[in-house]
């Protein structure tokens, strides 16, 4: 997510904040009341400019983020930030969420020297597939994405001067993001209850200088003016996840963090399956932050193809600003996913519970509210 309060005394503006969200001990025990099994997670694919399963039927995509496989890893804390088992999606399920974003870092799963034997390679791989396999057995869609990855880049908005995967960078790169999506799709290939989100926020404009040019670093990689590092457009990753054989449905981000579409229909991958969807990422800081914006980027390119909106949130603490969003999503038929199922103070940061019993923190009740009207 685009960053624009402190965390931990670190000042966020416009980047990624590298910093660990404060730590609590985690309360594991379920719920009082459980909403009763629905079955495994659907299979979905693209269809026009909807979501659907097997059946033809609309699928709306409503959830929440759950943060951690970014970070926790490569700070050497572990695989994940606070409990991912059966009781912490328990705790989900009385919320009626249906989706669950989760976000991962690319040197983690591939087990580079930049990160600890213990939390990398194989046994960072396997923790990801048992939670992914644990939600699709709850009937909740995982949508699996990577937030940071390997890159030198110290230009106009850098979240970090570290090469490593610390912090968000402009665009993948194309030493590593290739073989992280070539793993990561063998992994959930065969199994389209998994939606592959190709990477979290996008902001080569910021580099090339212009809109423009950004697009094109977006699609087509390479050489990107500003960013020092060989880029992998979505193009080619695309087609490195349908290389592996992989039929999941492939959701992009735009430009700006995610929060620009204007381009998007026109800058669009080839997707031999025809199985691309869009998503933007909404907070009340960003400069697409108003319905006129909406309307012109999200809704034209929503007319199209499937879009979400795979973050949304605010940084006061409160959730008008989000009430907003979901009254004018609710009313075009997009979906939404809340940043984040964590238990860090939501002044340093848009969190939605106090624990891991799922209780709503005054942010997380406006989600909350609103999922158990729309989540079915």
């Amino acid at each position: 997510m685009p960053t624009a309060f402190t965390l931990n005394g670190v000042a966020c503006t416009g980047g990624t904040t590298t910093t660990t969200p404060p730590t609590t001990t985690p309360t594991t025990a379920p719920p009082t009341t459980t909403p009763p099994p629905t079955g495994a997670a659907p299979v979905l694919k693209v269809s026009g400019n909807k979501l659907v399963n097997a059946a033809g039927q609309t699928v709306k995509l409503y959830g929440v983020n759950r943060s951690g496989g970014e970070f926790a890893c490569i700070q050497g804390n572990g695989f994940w930030d606070g409990p991912m088992d059966q009781a912490s999606i328990t705790a989900m399920r009385t919320w009626k969420i249906r989706v669950v974003r989760v976000p991962l870092n690319e040197e983690c799963w591939l087990g580079t020297a930049s990160v600890p034997a213990a939390y990398g390679g194989t046994a960072y791989q396997n923790q990801v597939k048992a939670y992914v396999n644990l939600l699709v057995q709850n009937g909740i869609t995982p949508i699996v994405e990577m937030h940071w990855s390997y890159g030198l880049y110290t230009g106009t908005s850098s979240g970090c001067s570290d090469v490593k995967a610390t912090c968000q960078k402009p665009m993948p790169d194309a030493q590593y993001a290739p073989s992280f999506w070539t793993g990561v799709a063998n992994a959930f290939k065969g199994n389209d209850a998994v939606i592959l989100d190709l990477f979290n926020e996008p902001y080569p404009e910021r580099a090339t200088g212009d809109e423009t040019s950004g697009w094109k670093c977006w699609r087509d990689g390479g050489t990107c003016t500003g960013i020092t590092y060989q880029v992998a457009g979505f193009q080619s990753l695309v087609n490195t996840v349908r290389a592996t054989g992989a039929t999941n449905v492939i959701m992009i981000g735009g430009l700006a963090y995610s929060n620009n579409l204007s381009q998007w229909l026109a800058y669009k991958p080839t997707d031999p399956l025809n199985n691309l969807s869009a998503f933007a990422h909404i907070y009340n800081f960003n400069t697409c932050s108003n319905t006129s914006c909406w309307d012109s980027q999200i809704a034209t390119t929503a007319a199209q193809v499937p879009v979400t909106l795979s973050e949304i949130g605010e940084n006061d603490c409160a959730h008008g600003f989000v009430d907003g969003l979901m009254d004018w999503a609710d009313l075009r038929g997009i979906g939404y996913l809340g940043w984040t199922w964590n238990t860090w103070d939501c002044s340093s940061g848009p969190s939605l519970i106090s624990d891991h019993n799922g209780t709503a923190t005054a942010y997380g009740q406006g989600l909350k509210n609103r999922l158990a009207t729309v989540s079915n």
